[in-house]
């Protein structure tokens, strides 16, 4: 049965509305330029010296098990798809910026598929918009590259449209619900994150199941030397990075109990529910979360209907934009399950300021020793937010999501440049 008992009337703006007057895709000129500017959309990008990339010590990974692509992430491509910046030009002039990983084919996709949903367009129509980009590329996207171009705009699109209504985004999303926003640390040194002021500190696994016994025994061993660097009662957590097997996951959990661990993280394959499900269910040493690779409120769903997650871990910029980003958080809500978004700086930001159920944020510390607090998206703009003492403060009186692209501090390129036409 159709509830549909008429054609619907397209929707066209209003006469004299403001409209989006063009999208353009960027990625940056080289990858060498992308490490040099910190990373940018791509947090990944840095030197063979990056903690990140498992310089200070090994980080477990999907891939570990073959030892040719075991010592560093980037041997196997991990930064291989590089940044994508999504430009929103209104028909006023003002301009909106997203950002997510996607590089070259994310590009193609905005530039010759989704422009033609973007273009002419109300900014306020997030929703309309947001639809036809979802629809049109469930053919060959639902997750992935296509979701994370549709972040991109989607992120630029409110942007722009904060910027036209002369208000943060949270505003327009409802408003504050708390004062600041409680910030906690990814690094591969929880010691120097408490000293710095976050509230917590998470650090990756160095070792999976293809390590046996002895990787297991130096996992457990590195748990203790992070415990006593930092206390009995610092919140500790582990990103175990979608590494892990379910019996690997729950012998881990056994091990770490006498270390009061806040939790564990992506231990499984994202697509492994019924492992999730499984492993939550056995686990009562400390929580389980995942999520950060999971795209759109039907992955979420699955997460939630299965009893996966003790909070789940969207990042804004992959999973679908704000626009989706805030169903997955109501639906999660009804679940009474926290969201507390992986990395994506200020879009989570605003994000978790209008919610009441993402309680803190997490912040990469991309210096490369994962001692200093410097910007997560590098120089990709001129006034990132940082946090201090451990929170994150955002003012309404920057619209948009108040931050502002370094456009001549970035080497730029629209690898496919539609010719627009000089009025």
């Amino acid at each position: 049965m159709s509830f549909t008992l008429r054609e619907p009337e397209p929707v066209e703006p209003d006469q004299g509305a403001v409209v989006i007057k063009h999208v353009r895709a960027f990625v940056v000129a080289s990858k060498a330029a992308e490490e040099k500017a910190g990373g940018l959309g791509d947090c990944h990008a840095q030197k063979d010296t990056h903690w990140i990339t498992g310089a200070i010590r090994p980080i477990a990974t999907p891939i570990s098990g073959h030892t040719k692509y075991k010592k560093n992430r980037k041997s196997w491509g991990i930064d291989a798809i590089g940044t994508m910046i999504v430009e929103i030009e209104l028909s006023n002039g003002m301009k909106g910026h997203g950002v997510s990983i996607g590089g070259e084919p994310g590009c193609f996709i905005v530039e010759k598929h989704l422009s033609r949903f973007i273009e002419g367009q109300d900014p306020h129509n997030v929703e309309l918009i947001w639809d036809l980009m979802w629809k049109s590329t469930i053919n060959y996207g639902r997750k992935g590259l296509p979701i994370q171009a549709i972040s991109a705009v989607d992120l630029a699109i409110w942007d722009a449209l904060g910027k036209l209504k002369n208000t943060a985004v949270f505003n327009l999303l409802g408003g504050k619900t708390k004062a600041s926003l409680p910030v906690y640390a990814t690094t591969a040194n929880p010691a120097a994150a408490k000293k710095m002021g976050f509230v917590g500190s998470k650090f990756p696994l160095p070792y999976g199941p293809a390590d046996g016994e002895e990787g297991m025994k130096k996992n457990i061993q590195l748990v203790e030397e992070f415990r006593k660097s930092v206390g009995p009662d610092f919140p500790l957590m582990i990103d175990c990075y979608m590494a892990l097997t379910l019996p690997y996951a729950k012998e881990l959990a056994k091990r770490i109990q006498p270390f009061n661990i806040k939790w564990i993280e992506e231990c499984l394959h994202p697509d492994d529910y019924k492992g999730y499900g499984e492993l939550r269910s056995s686990v009562s040493t400390c929580m389980v979360t995942c999520g950060e690779h999971e795209y759109t409120r039907y992955g979420f769903r699955q997460l939630l209907e299965g009893g996966c997650a003790d909070l789940l871990q969207p990042d804004v910029t992959w999973c679908g934009g704000i626009t989706e980003a805030r169903r997955i958080v109501a639906l999660a809500s009804a679940y009474d399950i926290p969201v507390i978004p992986h990395g994506s700086s200020v879009y989570s930001y605003h994000l978790q300021y209008a919610f009441p159920s993402c309680p803190m944020a997490e912040f990469l510390v991309m210096s490369p020793g994962g001692d200093k607090i410097v910007p997560y998206f590098g120089s990709l703009f001129t006034d990132e937010p940082l946090p201090k003492d451990g929170k994150i403060t955002l003012s309404a009186d920057k619209p948009g999501f108040g931050v502002t692209l370094n456009v001549k501090g970035l080497n730029l390129k629209r690898p496919y440049d539609r010719t627009e036409k000089k009025e």
